[in-house]
């Protein structure tokens, strides 16, 4: 065999090797272009949509009662963790200071836990705005004598929570969450009701976002 002939062939050979990188570049170039449109388009913009439907439509209520902030302070971090709608209880007859001093023989507060059928307390507002709207409901107050504030009762009872979940949660300087969220099932129309959890009366930022993470 020639020498140009042998010389011919390998250079073909390195033509059809350089064209066949050259396609090969071309496609995966082309894929990744496609993969990138994939991640950059449909994926985010899924991601946003549904952050967007969480918050917008509302699913997620926290009501509470709070007598001095501190259930309040809990309740919106609650809130702003889960992005969820606030709804505040609130007394016609709003309690004062005189009337939380449960030191004081006489007070409000003692005259209530005394006499059982003072504590039908009527309320400002009873279902808050879009209640059929809401898949979880989270229902907050301050431990008092060992069950929820009474304040919260109405709340319960005049509220219909069939196909909702419900979480109680409380806040008290000492006292454990107790029976509270069970006396409460026992008041409600209906509703899932889960194991609640109690906070101190100024919880750490981590304390409620362990809470929240497991909702």
């Amino acid at each position: 065999m020639s020498k140009k002939l042998i010389s011919g062939i390998i250079g073909a050979v390195v033509v059809v090797a350089i064209l066949g990188l050259g396609a090969l570049f071309l496609y995966n170039r082309n894929s990744d272009s496609e993969n990138n449109n994939d991640n950059n388009g449909n994926g985010e913009n899924t991601q946003v949509e549904n952050n967007t439907t969480s918050k917008a439509d509302g699913k997620i209520l926290v009501a509470y009662y709070s007598a001095s902030g501190n259930t309040e302070n809990v309740a919106k971090k609650i809130a702003a963790n889960l992005g969820a709608d606030t709804f505040e209880i609130v007394p016609q007859e709003v309690y004062t200071s005189e009337d939380l001093d449960w030191t004081a023989d006489g007070s409000r507060v003692n005259r209530e836990h005394e006499d059982e059928s003072l504590r039908d307390i009527a309320l400002v507002e009873t279902t808050p705005a879009n209640w059929a709207s809401y898949d979880t409901v989270l229902i907050g107050y301050p431990i008092w004598w060992a069950i929820a504030a009474w304040p919260v009762n109405n709340f319960v009872k005049d509220n219909d929570f069939s196909g909702k979940t419900v979480i109680p949660f409380a806040t008290s300087t000492s006292s454990s969450l107790g029976q509270s969220g069970e006396l409460l099932k026992d008041m409600a129309n209906g509703g899932n009701w889960q194991t609640g959890r109690r906070f101190s009366s100024r919880p750490s930022d981590s304390d409620v976002k362990d809470f929240t993470d497991k909702i």
